[in-house]
């Protein structure tokens, strides 16, 4: 029997990558209506790995497969806004209390450098959306590392990527950025002085504000 010959990354995932980033990038609009055949031939790929990529997506609610219509980009509603932000809140709360109570120092301190990446990328008149956000998802999924739940971590990964979906509206109110690094602030001195208590009121504060910012 020969052996098989296996990829470090099936095709599929790669294109299902592609595709996640271009929704992401707002490059495919949500609830707009994904043509196979054209991607397909841009991307120089028979349409079976690209089913199979939208499959992925449609599994992490990135994408919504219609009866006879083909795949759309995922519409996100108030509802599942909140059911998002919710659940992120509850399940990152969670987290922090964790960290607050068995976090080496050299782990809360790496929580501190990650914050403090986030301050400086927040200067006035300096902001890029873009940087600012991949900061603040280091941190958030370090925060969740730190905790080290991988059943959480799964969890939470499939959620943020849907409030992905929403998330550039939540830095588009007047002073969300200001709120979203004080809340930040008030997490990290909660952690650093070991109160878990209030670090997991301080995160549920963050997602709450998150989600008043977001809708």
């Amino acid at each position: 029997m020969s052996a098989l010959t296996l990829t470090p990354r099936a095709l599929y995932e790669e294109v299902a990558e592609l595709l996640r980033q271009r929704i992401f990038r707002r490059e495919l609009e949500p609830g707009s209506w994904i043509d196979e055949l054209r991607i397909a031939e841009e991307l120089g790929i028979s349409r079976t790995p690209l089913r199979e990529a939208l499959k992925v997506l449609a599994a992490e609610g990135l994408v919504t497969m219609k009866l006879r219509r083909g795949a759309y980009v995922t519409e996100v509603s108030d509802r599942d806004l909140a059911d998002v932000y919710h659940l992120l809140g509850l399940l990152e709360s969670d987290a922090a209390g964790v960290v607050a109570t068995r976090a080496t120092e050299a782990q809360i301190a790496e929580l501190r450098a990650l914050h403090e990446e986030l301050e400086a990328a927040a200067r006035p008149g300096q902001v890029d959306r873009e940087h600012f956000f991949g900061i603040n998802e280091r941190f958030h999924m370090r925060l969740l590392a730190i905790a080290d739940n991988r059943w959480r971590d799964q969890m939470v990964a499939d959620l943020r990527k849907v409030m992905k979906l929403n998330r550039h509206n939540s830095l588009l109110k007047a002073g969300r950025i200001e709120e979203s690094l004080a809340e930040h602030r008030a997490l990290v001195a909660a952690i650093e002085a070991r109160d878990a208590q209030a670090a997991e009121a301080r995160m549920r504060e963050h997602f709450a504000n998150g989600l008043e910012a977001a809708s």
